[in-house]
């Protein structure tokens, strides 16, 4: 593939074996038999999964790729998806079972992964990949951090998440400007929130959109009681609130009336 195309889908793609097949080991391989690849190129990370004793399916938009891998993982081929996995229906191929995804993900469309990653959480129990460093960390991250937010508190809610290790530049066809980072998601146990889920969510996004003001104020649209805005957890900022306090948090508006 040419690196004007490569550029085009917002890819660098990782020439570095030794840590393709570190990023094959993060996944535990266990309570799932079917692991889906985004994104794979030319195969650097497939055939390290090849190797594992679960079935790799892989989902690749770009034609020259295709015709790569076909070409050159003659026993992939039958489950080499070629469609677009933030507007593909993967019911169609797994059919309501598990399955764990990885990848070296496109920059542009990470964090959109990680939401259809959260929207079919009960059929992902595990999350490995690639993505930029800051990325990365912010999905990690912890309350008070800077760059803790949306993305940190909503993976973080049902899944426990673990910033592996950093890739620079040389690792990379063509080189990114920036360093990459390797993370895992591990499904939580007991994943089911103890409240709206639906609630929960928006409510962590109105809450962040005003990520200065505190709680009481970027909530206001909310319209809630006087008695609950009273309560001190109303007085914080969004950043200093843990995923236990948004679930609180969430609770509390759910009761007020």
């Amino acid at each position: 593939m040419s690196v004007k195309a490569k550029k085009h889908l917002g890819q660098h793609f990782l020439t570095d074996e030794s840590v393709a097949e570190k990023i094959a080991d993060c996944l535990s391989l266990q309570g799932y038999d079917d692991v889906l690849e985004i994104g794979p190129g030319m195969g650097v990370l497939t055939k390290y999964l090849l190797k594992k004793e679960t079935t790799t399916h892989v989902i690749e938009i770009d034609a020259e790729s295709v015709e790569y891998l076909k070409a050159h993982y003659l026993s992939l081929a039958p489950r080499i998806i070629e469609k677009d996995f933030l507007k593909f229906d993967l019911n169609t191929v797994f059919n309501g079972k598990p399955f764990a995804i990885i990848g070296n993900f496109p920059y542009n469309i990470s964090t959109q992964i990680v939401f259809k990653a959260l929207e079919m959480r009960d059929q992902v129990p595990e999350f490995a990949g690639m993505f930029q460093k800051e990325v990365a960390q912010r999905i990690c991250s912890k309350e008070g951090s800077k760059v803790y937010g949306i993305l940190s508190v909503l993976t973080q809610a049902f899944f426990e998440a673990e910033y592996l290790f950093t890739v620079p530049p040389e690792k990379f066809n063509p080189p990114p400007k920036v360093d990459s980072g390797v993370l895992k998601l591990t499904r939580k146990a007991n994943y089911q929130l103890p409240c709206n889920e639906a609630l929960f969510f928006r409510t962590v996004k109105t809450a962040f959109q005003q990520r200065r003001k505190t709680i009481r104020n970027s909530l206001k649209t909310f319209n809630l009681s006087d008695n609950l805005k009273a309560n001190s957890i109303f007085g914080k900022r969004p950043e200093q609130l843990s995923v236990s306090e948004f679930i609180q948090l969430t609770q509390s508006i759910e009761n007020d009336s």
